[in-house]
């Protein structure tokens, strides 16, 4: 462990867009993690062979609540089967260039069939708390690939409009009942002519709270991040005319802006879970 140096506190001021204060501990790890993009244009360039067992190696070495192991993924490699997926999630092109598609579910039925193998009930499933634990499981799986990901050169996004239309998901992944694809991952080599700049966060004024939570805090670092991201969306020509504020607040604005996810509670139900 070291104090970050020069070119590491290059790292720390673009991901918070402005000066961060030098007495920050430092590793390769904390680099690769600061340095941390989603990438959405991929080389054609096929992955090394071990690849895909390394990362779920990776995956499963994450925590998983009481050791349930409450998630599964699918590896999608075949590209018809990647270009069904991209156009259930927004027709975004990067699923159909990557050589890999992840899609990470939040996975009951195993313990369900282990519950009926031992001639048990299994109640506990059907409560809003174990979905979450299935979801959270997923998502701290996938970051674990993540990290595993870009340690070995890798590039990845992750695809939330996945749940844009999850019955029609779960269709195309022959997913059983208990089963819900939670996002996807993209995962290949990064088009080094197309690689986007490390998009800055929230001041940690505004998330980290030292005892108990404050809102007061966080009034002055949102207006700063919203200065800082409004020159940060002109500098990369996102097409967005607008501060970090006004597009979050569009995002939530109204249930259409969902993009479909506002049927969730349905569509938990249509597959088989509860949700107590």
């Amino acid at each position: 462990m070291t104090i970050a140096t020069s070119s590491s506190v290059d790292l720390l001021n673009d991901r918070y867009g402005s000066s961060f204060p030098n007495d920050f501990l430092w590793n390769d790890q904390i680099s690769n993690l600061l340095a941390h993009r989603s990438i959405r244009s991929y080389l054609s360039k096929p992955l090394p062979k071990g690849t895909l067992e390394t990362l779920i190696a990776a995956a499963q070495s994450a925590a998983s609540s009481s050791n349930l192991q409450l998630w599964s993924v699918v590896a999608v490699e075949d590209p018809a089967r990647k270009e069904r997926l991209s156009i259930l999630a927004r027709n975004q092109a990067h699923i159909r260039q990557v050589p890999l598609f992840l899609v990470w579910l939040a996975d009951l039925s195993r313990a369900r069939n282990i519950a009926d193998a031992h001639n048990s009930t299994s109640e506990g499933l059907d409560y809003l708390e174990t979905f979450l634990t299935g979801a959270i499981d997923a998502s701290l799986a996938a970051q674990n690939a993540v990290v595993a990901a870009e340690s070995l050169g890798l590039g990845t996004v992750y695809v939330g409009a996945i749940r844009n239309n999850p019955e029609a998901v779960a269709k195309e992944l022959n997913l059983p009942p208990l089963v819900f694809p939670v996002f996807g991952l993209s995962v290949g080599y990064p088009d080094p002519n197309n690689i986007p700049a490390v998009k800055p966060r929230l001041d940690q004024s505004a998330v980290l709270h030292r005892e108990s939570y404050s809102v007061e805090n966080q009034k002055e670092a949102i207006a700063e991040y919203d200065r800082i991201m409004t020159n940060f969306y002109q500098q990369q020509q996102t097409g967005l005319n607008t501060d970090w504020s006004t597009h979050s607040t569009a995002r939530i604005a109204t249930a259409a802006a969902l993009g479909g996810r506002d049927r969730l509670t349905e569509i938990l139900h249509n597959l088989g879970f509860e949700i107590r």
